[in-house]
C-alpha cells in the first residue's frame, strides 16, 4: 500500500511524530521523505538481521520482524498499482439541448 500511495500521491504530505528525547514533535513532511526513510530503514534492518544471524549462532532461532517482506510489499505495491487501479470514467458529451435533473 505504501508503494502505491507514493505513486498515486507523489506530492502528498503526511503528519508525523518525531520524538526528540522525550519531547514529541508533530510535523508535516513530504510523503516522499517519510516513505523513503521507511523503505531504507526496512532494507537496513533486514541486512543487519542477516549479518547478526550469520555471526551469532544463538540468534538463528530468534523470532523477528519480516523486514524483507515489508520491503517486498512496498515494491509490489508500487508495481501493481497500475494494473489494479480503476480506469478513469469518461463522461459522454453533453449537448446544450439536453435536460438534466440533478
Amino acid at each position: 500500500m505504501l508503494g502505491a500511495y507514493l505513486l498515486l500521491y507523489p506530492h502528498a504530505r503526511v503528519f508525523t511524530l518525531i520524538p526528540v528525547f522525550f519531547i514529541p514533535f508533530f510535523v508535516e513532511i513530504p510523503a516522499v521523505v517519510f516513505l523513503g526513510f521507511w523503505f531504507i530503514s526496512q532494507l537496513l534492518n533486514g541486512t543487519l538481521e542477516i549479518v547478526h544471524t550469520i555471526y551469532s549462532p544463538e540468534a538463528r532461532h530468534a523470532a523477528g520482524i519480516a523486514w524483507w517482506a515489508h520491503a517486498g510489499g512496498f515494491i509490489a505495491g508500487a508495481l501493481l498499482v497500475w494494473p489494479f487501479s480503476k480506469p478513469e470514467r469518461k463522461m459522454r458529451k453533453k449537448y446544450p439541448d439536453e435536460y438534466y435533473a440533478w
